[in-house]
């Protein structure tokens, strides 16, 4: 019988070679779609971007020092002014204007309260219209832009919010008899609103309470500090103008 003849030997592969490297994913042809999703992308963010930026810059930060209102009002000249005409108009301390501001939204101008969630993960809405320096709900702001006439104001304004709270001060003063300079009983009406301080609403509302001891505290260390700076800002502002 004719002897087995062997096939043909395997391809050896040269020293040093390697095989051909697939394709990456990026580097694979996009097809139609992808190719507009990727455009469109592309031109979403171009078109966010700027807008973005612009809110960041445009929204003032709240000031490095808190706890100093007479390094406040140095640093935010129109805040003190604000504060000011507030209190030669409706007669709340400035002091106390700026300890309601702390506790409502640390001087955060567009301050709002946190969304509300399903299953601790999923926003669905947040728990009230409460918005800005002053935390201060639709329904009221209308009522003080109809009461004062002021059509322009806004919550994001300092000025407006300093104005805000001293109409609201006197109209809480007017209807409960709370001394406007009595930050404690203020802020409670301030939370409750006149008509649910009157009823009591706040009684019993542990959390409620201490939080209006501690913007009571707050007014009086404030009020402490600008009792020793407030010819000096008043001096400075008078110089300029």
């Amino acid at each position: 019988m004719p002897p087995c003849l062997p096939g043909p030997e395997p391809r050896r592969r040269e020293a040093g070679s390697r095989a051909r490297p697939r394709p990456a994913a990026s580097e694979l042809p996009l097809g139609r779609l992808e190719r507009l999703a990727l455009a469109a992308g592309r031109l979403v963010t171009a078109i966010l971007a700027p807008l973005l930026l612009f809110q960041a810059c445009a929204t003032r930060p709240p000031p490095p020092e808190a706890n100093d209102l007479c390094r406040i009002f140095s640093e935010e000249g129109g805040w003190y002014r604000s504060a000011r005409r507030s209190f030669e108009r409706w007669g709340v301390p400035e002091s106390v204007q700026l300890a309601v501001v702390h506790q409502e939204s640390r001087f955060r101008a567009r301050a709002r309260p946190e969304r509300r969630r399903v299953l601790w993960i999923v926003p669905i809405g947040r728990r009230s219209s409460a918005y800005g320096y002053g935390q201060v709900k639709d329904e009221t702001w209308a009522d003080y832009v109809r009461a004062t006439g002021r059509r322009g104001a806004d919550r994001d304004d300092f000025a407006d919010v300093a104005d805000f709270i001293g109409w609201y001060g006197d109209l809480i003063h007017r209807r409960t008899a709370v001394a406007k300079h009595d930050a404690y009983h203020l802020y409670l009406a301030y939370h409750e609103g006149p008509g649910g301080f009157a009823q009591g609403t706040h009684q019993g509302e542990g959390w409620l309470l201490e939080v209006a001891r501690k913007v009571e505290a707050r007014a009086r260390l404030y009020q402490a500090q600008y009792l020793g700076c407030r010819d000096r800002l008043a001096a400075s502002h008078s110089r300029r103008f």
